[in-house]
């Protein structure tokens, strides 16, 4: 079977799936980026569109039309963010008997609101005009995707769980990086993203002196920056960040470390015990909450996040804390702190979790499940994780 795998930008979230998909199905895969190379797309890893199967649709005629052939022909497709265009050439010109999908994130991010956004109507009248009709389903890369849709009218009873798949090292020796960890005084605790104010990164600060208060020992070590847009009223300067922590006085409790390369960052969340993911509605998936699970860290994430509801098992493999509300996180990690068996035992079912569930070689093999199952006429016999169904349950 021929797969066109059509995606905006070629980074680190997107390449260890398409690698997995390649050991699978070799030059019968094809992984298109719609959209030119773009160094703030790589978000601080490398370019990895020499990579056999890549094909950037964006560089050159011959590549848009190679794209658009691909559409047409393809046994499956799966058009990601940027690929309207090369889905509407797949609904009017392609053939009918393959399994076609839209891959994307929530439509609703910022509420009902959203509804008056130009991109999304454009969206929306696709769907009903063009995509309806051809039986086209969605990987839901967010746990609030299917209930969007369900407002919205679009791929009701048509939605599947999808998101980011991260690299996963099975190899990565979790006892050790526990046992490593547990020994030091103060537990480490970690924060990493873009200073962007719906990422939240005061809140670990507030946790802090909190916490401080109480007599706990910790340290909190917060990567990231404001990267190129500093000036922008949509971010924290780090400046403002320093003036939080003197305020509070938790200089001792909380380092800002920078902006480093990914490879860094995921070598850093494997000496980390717990790791916070503090980002509103507006966080579409966000990939770090699968790396820091990845590497054994025990996850504390907002549960308006796209995909904490997914990865998260409440107080198994991490804790879903309310969006926004320090409250609600300090009590969270307080559990964490005071309960440093349990504590190890849910950065254990984390890592395995990741391994077993949602890996890039386990999103993979269920993708190509469920396209046989859709090809067939039955639903997706796969039953947790990528590609099971996703419903319309969730109230953010």
């Amino acid at each position: 079977m021929k797969l066109a795998y059509y995606i905006n930008y070629i980074n680190h979230h997107r390449i260890a799936f398409a690698d997995e998909i390649y050991k699978l199905l070799g030059d019968s895969f094809v992984l298109i980026a719609t959209m030119p190379r773009n160094d703030m797309e790589l978000k601080g890893g490398v370019d990895y569109s020499s990579r056999p199967y890549c094909l950037m649709a964006a560089e050159t005629d011959e590549g848009h039309e190679l794209a658009q052939r691909y559409a047409r022909e393809a046994e499956i497709c799966s058009f990601g963010a940027g690929a309207m265009e090369y889905a509407i050439e797949r609904a009017k010109n392609g053939r009918a008997d393959g399994v076609v999908f839209e891959a994307g994130e929530r439509w609703l991010k910022r509420g009902l609101i959203n509804c008056l956004s130009p991109r999304l109507i454009k969206w929306w009248w696709v769907y009903q005009t063009v995509y309806k009709k051809h039986s086209f389903y969605k990987l839901c890369s967010s746990a609030y995707a299917a209930s969007d849709h369900y407002k919205m009218l679009t791929y009701r009873d048509r939605c599947y769980k999808w998101g980011y798949f991260t690299r996963v090292d099975e190899d990565f020796d979790i006892e050790a990086s526990i046992s490593k960890t547990s020994t030091s005084e103060l537990t480490s605790i970690m924060w990493c993203g873009r200073f962007l104010k719906w990422k939240h990164p005061e809140l670990p600060i507030l946790m802090a002196a909190r916490l401080k208060e109480k007599g706990y020992r910790f340290i909190i070590d917060i990567y990231g920056g404001e990267c190129n847009e500093a000036k922008s009223e949509s971010f924290y300067s780090t400046q403002k960040l320093f003036s939080l922590i003197k305020i509070l006085e938790v200089q001792n409790y909380v380092n800002l470390k920078g902006s480093l390369p990914n490879e860094e960052i995921l070598k850093a969340m494997g000496e980390h015990r717990i790791f916070l993911f503090t980002s509103d509605r507006q966080e579409g998936w966000g990939a770090v909450a699968n790396e820091s699970m990845s590497r054994g860290c025990a996850l504390v994430a907002s549960n308006a996040t796209g995909s904490a509801p997914f990865l998260v098992r409440d107080g198994i493999n991490g804790f879903l804390f309310n969006s926004c509300d320090v409250d609600s996180l300090t009590e969270k990690v307080e559990w964490l702190l005071t309960h440093p068996k349990e504590l190890a035992d849910i950065q254990r079912q984390a890592f395995y979790d990741m391994v077993t569930i949602w890996s890039p070689k386990i999103a993979a093999a269920n993708f190509l499940q469920l396209a046989e199952d859709l090809k067939s006429g039955k639903e997706s016999s796969i039953k947790v994780g990528p590609c099971s169904k996703a419903l319309p349950s969730l109230p953010f």
